[in-house]
């Protein structure tokens, strides 16, 4: 049988002054050669593998805390502690570490935990003691001022926690304190106050453990109320007595536990509410303080952990029909409050406890209170929830998967949190908001986990969109069946913006599920229409709904966009925007400036042949002439496709020539005297002259004769729109479905292709540069690219 008594778990404390636990495992003390020195050493019960490997340093500092606990420093910030399951291993351990310090073992602390100056050593050796004056009323003046003479001084803080627990001095202030009371002396009630807190200050386990006792907590309690600068007392004893009281929702039967959550609370309280907020100086001086609060939590949690009854009892009577609706309430208040409880545990500790949970069956206890109509119940078993899908969302996921082989869509448990999400009453959906983020966290592709027998993202992804994804999207189909929101107020509008923001990171996570449910269910036509809502903020939402389906630039999607001309609504709102400089003219322009940059030649074409005269008067930016050109240098090379593939080989030319070619050029330019070259002449090498230079040229003076001609028909069509006046942009343009054809292009961009910031000016990415140059200019380039002297 394993010796439990050396069973301990290892902690460091963070940055944050918080444990970590780092494992557990069985300690033992031995001569380690690579240290030169007696070591503590920690196996890991799980795999034997080393934990801990400390030398047991004679001048390290090491306390002794609540009975099983031993803390020590082996660097600065750098904390550790060994927890023990018993007593008597930690006395042994405890003995061990004094004999090698040569310390007498019935101390708490075996070293100073600073180095002390020169004079505080001539001190201790000249008055080893602090010696306390006596405890009497007269004398409290005196006592606080040697309370606050002291914490600046580790020795002397040392050596006064020794002598207030030697002489049982505590109790005897807090007997003083009644008398104070009962006297009405206020002067030593701030005395007290001073004293107390200074004895906080002190930072010492044995003394929180007298003052935190049953008989002691709630008189000192009383003395932190007289605090000097309050002008009068606070009643912290009135509302721990009174106002707090501790339910038992469910009996429990060991007296250790109950006494332990008492202390804890009130510890906390004392932490949280009475002392006063610590300065910089003074929060490491309350680190055992923390350390207290901590160790009772984990020691609580585990206590109910173990106790199978209470927790079979408490999901029983929580499932239970026959359960009245305000104990149930009290049921899911302490659920809730267990798991908020299990936040400070470290990842193991809250492992072990959500796995209890999950045996014990809280998923379908969570699924029947779900459905309950008691709306605080649901909120409370909502909250529970979020910590179920923070801890394991795979969990969550197994869960409902299992259970839609057996129930009916409509009781599944992820549809009852989206009928939850959809029904809040919150004017301000702040439940909504928690639900929509429990839902994108199930969702998610990045938490999913794959195996080698199965993928989890394929399996909970097809269950999601066959039996939940029409649940989510009812609100968003029922107020769009006509050409604007059927209902259009600012709790609609936001629950809409919510369901948007889960439709746009499925769309951008997930891959074919949302694209076939999308083009099926017509689901973008259905979202536009609430570009025609009242409220900015939803237009804006689905506006970046389709903005993030073009960012992905799948045809299928784009197939689905023109065919049912799905611009037509976007158009319509930048029109009817005006000429407003905001965020729906931004968003929208950028759109279309995405898909000119990317060159997205489908939605170039669809956009210029059906809209073009919608947006052909917008100047202020030179988006639409742009994508307008990129038209017309798609066409033009759908006309002459002689030309494309000379621009292919001009390319080939410039950038794809043989090495071979290029050193053979090399070596004749080195080779060739400059006396036989005459000025401006051309190096023609042999490799460059296979093809016949008419046939390439003359497609080259065909384009060019095209584009100078237009060019010119540009130029008198900008002079007589310059002598008339420009006419005003507020073009009204109906769209109906029988309209959509007549939108098409009937005259060409006003835009000249070589102005400065020109999508199509010369050395533009994916334009041909010569569009705005002269034949001659064009001719020389060309001649220069073609002989490779370039």
């Amino acid at each position: 049988m394993t010796d439990t008594r050396r069973r301990v778990k290892v902690y460091t404390l963070n940055e944050d002054r918080q444990w970590d636990d780092r494992g557990t495992g069985h300690v033992s003390s031995c001569y380690v050669e690579r240290l030169k020195g007696m070591s503590l050493l920690v196996r890991a019960e799980s795999d034997g593998s080393l934990l801990l490997e400390s030398k047991i340093n004679p001048n390290t500092a090491y306390q002794k805390q609540q009975d099983t606990l031993i803390v020590w420093s082996e660097a600065e910030n750098y904390d550790l502690a060994l927890s023990f399951q018993e007593k008597a291993g930690c006395d042994e351990i405890w003995e061990k570490i004094c004999q090698v310090q040569g310390k007498d073992p019935s101390v708490d602390i075996t070293q100073d935990l600073v180095d002390e100056s020169e004079e505080e050593r001539f001190d201790d050796m000249s008055s080893p003691g602090l010696e306390l004056p006596s405890c009497e009323l007269s004398r409290l003046e005196e006592i606080a001022e040697l309370v606050a003479s002291s914490l600046p001084s580790p020795l002397r803080r040392e050596k006064l926690a020794l002598a207030l627990e030697n002489e049982g001095y505590i109790k005897k202030l807090l007997e003083i304190f009644h008398v104070c009371e009962d006297l009405e002396n206020i002067e030593g009630l701030h005395h007290l106050y001073e004293i107390i807190k200074g004895i906080f200050l002190l930072n010492r386990t044995a003394l929180f453990e007298v003052m935190f006792s049953e008989e002691c907590i709630m008189d000192v309690i009383g003395c932190l109320e007289y605090d000097p600068s309050l002008s009068q007392s606070r009643k912290h004893r009135e509302f721990l007595t009174k106002t707090a009281k501790f339910k038992e929702v469910i009996p429990i039967s060991d007296p250790e536990l109950k006494q332990k959550i008492h202390q804890t609370y009130r510890v906390q309280y004392i932490q949280d509410m009475v002392l006063p907020t610590p300065s910089v100086f003074e929060e490491n001086m309350l680190s055992t303080l923390h350390s207290f609060i901590f160790f009772n939590k984990v020691e609580i949690v585990g206590m109910l952990q173990e106790d199978e009854k209470f927790l079979t009892d408490l999901f029983a009577q929580l499932t239970d029909e026959a359960t009245d609706e305000e104990k149930r309430q009290e049921l899911v208040n302490f659920l809730k409050e267990f798991c908020a409880f299990s936040q400070t545990l470290q990842p193991q500790n809250r492992d072990a406890f959500f796995k209890t949970l999950s045996n014990m069956g809280i998923l379908p206890a969570l699924e029947v209170i779900l459905g309950m109509d008691d709306a605080q119940v649901r909120s409370a078993a909502t909250d529970i929830f979020s910590y179920l899908v923070e801890y394991n969302p795979s969990m969550v996921r197994e869960f409902v998967m299992q259970e839609a082989q057996q129930n009916d869509d409509d009781i599944l448990l992820i549809n009852l949190i989206i009928e939850h999400m959809i029904c809040d009453t919150d004017p301000e959906l702040g439940g909504a908001v928690l639900l929509m983020g429990l839902l994108r966290t199930l969702v998610d592709p990045e938490n999913m986990l794959a195996t080698a027998n199965k993928t989890e993202k394929t399996e909970f992804l097809g269950f999601f969109y066959k039996h939940c994804m029409h649940v989510l999207t009812a609100p968003l189909l029922a107020n769009t069946t006509e050409d604007k929101p059927s209902k259009d107020d600012f709790q609609t509008a936001q629950l809409l913006a919510l369901i948007l923001e889960l439709l746009t990171f499925c769309v951008e996570h997930h891959t074919y599920h949302i694209k076939n449910y999308i083009i099926n269910k017509d689901i973008l036509r259905r979202v536009l229409v609430l570009m025609a809502s009242k409220h900015a903020f939803l237009a804006l939402c689905a506006l970046r709904f389709k903005r993030k389906i073009i960012g992905l630039k799948d045809e299928f999607y784009n197939r689905y966009i023109m065919k049912s001309f799905l611009f037509e609504p976007v158009v319509k709102a930048f029109l009817n925007n005006g000429s407003r400089y905001n965020l729906m003219n931004s968003a929208i322009i950028e759109m279309f400036e995405f898909i000119r940059v990317e060159d997205i030649k489908s939605l170039t074409a669809h956009v210029i042949e059906n809209y073009w005269k919608a947006l052909e008067d917008v100047d202020y930016v030179q988006t639409f002439k742009g994508l307008k050109l990129r038209f017309e240098q798609q066409r033009e090379r759908q006309d002459n496709p002689k030309l494309d593939s000379m621009r292919s080989i001009l390319r080939n030319h410039r950038y794809r020539r043989d090495a071979r070619t290029l050193e053979d050029e090399e070596e004749m330019w080195f080779n060739t005297d400059e006396d036989d070259m005459e000025d401006g002449e051309a190096v023609v090498p042999p490799s460059d002259k296979p093809k016949n230079d008419e046939d390439i040229m003359d497609p080259i003076s065909k384009f060019m004769e095209r584009k100078k001609l237009k060019e010119s028909e540009e130029k008198e069509v900008l002079l007589k729109t310059n002598l008339s006046g420009r006419q005003s942009p507020s073009f009204k343009l109906s769209f109906s479905s029988g309209t959509k054809s007549n939108l098409t292009s009937q005259s060409s961009a006003s835009n000249l292709p070589g102005s400065p910031g020109s999508p199509g000016s010369p050395g533009s990415p994916g334009s041909p540069g010569s569009v705005s140059k002269s034949t001659s200019q064009m001719a020389a380039i060309t001649t220069k690219f073609l002989f490779g002297t370039f």
